[in-house]
């Protein structure tokens, strides 16, 4: 499918999906330009786009993949793709890797994770079978037994190994455990979540020859963000063009924001999808530019709409809605999500706003990790793995919670990681 004008991607959308036709309502019949489209509401978008009476996509579900992001188990979240749309998601990202440094006749290890709806060790397999080098596929997904995926690795001689930061890390660490590595290996490409450098070490014992690379920069819901910038800085990406157009927006204003090294929050449009259209998306992470002519940018970490922790994914929206659940009697007076690191993981501190009266806040945090737990369950696993610290829960005075200094306005997320 060529892309298309956004003129009438526009025209298209309105017309077609029962979302976008309310969305955009009080716009002019003759609105061009995407800068003139309100960015998408995620909690309504996600509350329209249903399995069942969907009023965000833009015909009937009658052929199409369907796959599941970061939601609770209550709330999940899906993205539909046609199988052209498809195709042309896989190419382009396949592409991309080349970018990333694979060559012809690497033999590639995919460790990424599959079932469950989930997207990324399918996305993977299909971007290296389509992309414009030959390539060796072993597709040996995230949850293979360590051992056998080291064994897997020895006997191919596999000279690129894909997966997220956490799986490559337990790889690492099981192999030097056994007093092994893995001189073989050229290329490690990372992708799900953030390579830290205290990640590094680990991964340059085990790997002594190997470079590590990001694999690029998608999601399934936004889809392409990113191909990988060669470089020190793995954060660094260039944007899919012309399939997508990607904005960084200002915190204040909203505005597009044109200089370099300014942060803002990250949206996406991309120009071919029309079944599940996706126009001024908001990813969930916050960047700025390093080469406004080349469309280069730099991923700062995760924005206001979301929060990854370790290899698991968490919508705002989501925890705000089960600590509601929890707390019937209207306790909790805000809520913010603090995502630290230390000793090598991350963790996440759930800090809760109270009146300031002790009576039934064990209970309370309790009942609120515990919903947590049950909607969540890929956090208790990684907690088990080893993966990622316990959540904690903090109870603060209201006025303890931090805010945007220009505006006062509460900040939900607080990513206080090191990103440098």
């Amino acid at each position: 499918m060529p892309v298309q004008p956004i003129a009438e991607l526009i025209r298209f959308v309105r017309r077609n999906s029962p979302f976008y036709t309310e969305l955009y309502a009080g716009l002019p019949d003759r609105t061009a330009k995407l800068t003139d489209l309100p960015v998408v509401p995620q909690t309504e978008f996600w509350q329209a786009n249903t399995p069942r009476d969907n009023r965000l996509l833009t015909g009937p579900l009658e052929e199409a993949v369907v796959f599941k992001s970061g939601g609770t188990t209550g709330s999940p979240k899906f993205s539909f793709y046609s199988r052209e749309e498809w195709r042309e998601f896989t190419t382009s990202f396949g592409a991309g890797l080349v970018d990333a440094g694979l060559r012809p006749g690497h033999r590639v290890a995919d460790l990424f994770y599959a079932g469950d709806l989930y997207a990324s060790y399918t996305f993977i397999l299909d971007a290296l079978n389509h992309s414009p080098v030959a390539n060796v596929r072993l597709p040996i997904g995230g949850a293979a037994p360590l051992e056998s995926t080291a064994q897997t690795l020895e006997q191919f001689e596999v000279e690129v190994v894909a997966g997220t930061p956490t799986t490559l890390c337990a790889l690492a660490d099981h192999l030097l455990a056994s007093g092994r590595e893995l001189p073989c290996v050229e290329l490690l490409l990372f992708g799900g979540e953030g390579l830290f450098q205290d990640q590094q070490p680990l991964l340059g014992k085990v790997f002594p020859n190997a470079r590590v690379s990001s694999i690029g920069y998608a999601a399934v819901d936004a889809g392409l963000l990113g191909r990988p910038v060669p470089g020190p800085d793995t954060r660094v990406h260039r944007v899919f063009a012309p399939e997508t157009v990607v904005e960084i927006l200002d915190d204040h204003t909203g505005e597009p924001i044109t200089r370099e090294g300014v942060p803002g929050r990250v949206v996406v449009t991309d120009l071919r999808r029309r079944l599940m259209p996706v126009l001024r998306y908001p990813v969930g992470d916050r960047a700025e530019w390093t080469d406004v002519a080349a469309g280069q940018f730099r991923i700062l970490g995760r924005a206001q709409e979301g929060v990854r922790v370790g290899p698991v994914s968490l919508y705002t929206q989501d925890v705000l809605d089960l600590v509601r659940a929890a707390d019937p009697a209207g306790r909790v007076t805000g809520v913010q999500l603090v995502v630290r690191r230390w000793r090598g993981r991350d963790g996440l501190v759930l800090r809760l706003a109270c009146d300031g009266n002790p009576a039934g806040l064990p209970e309370l945090a309790a009942t609120v990790e515990a919903g947590l737990h049950a909607a969540r369950p890929l956090y208790p696993e990684a907690v088990a793995a080893g993966y990622v610290h316990p959540l904690t829960v903090t109870w603060v005075r209201h006025h303890e919670l931090a805010v945007n200094a220009r505006t006062g306005k509460l900040i939900r997320v607080l990513d206080e990681r090191p990103h440098a």
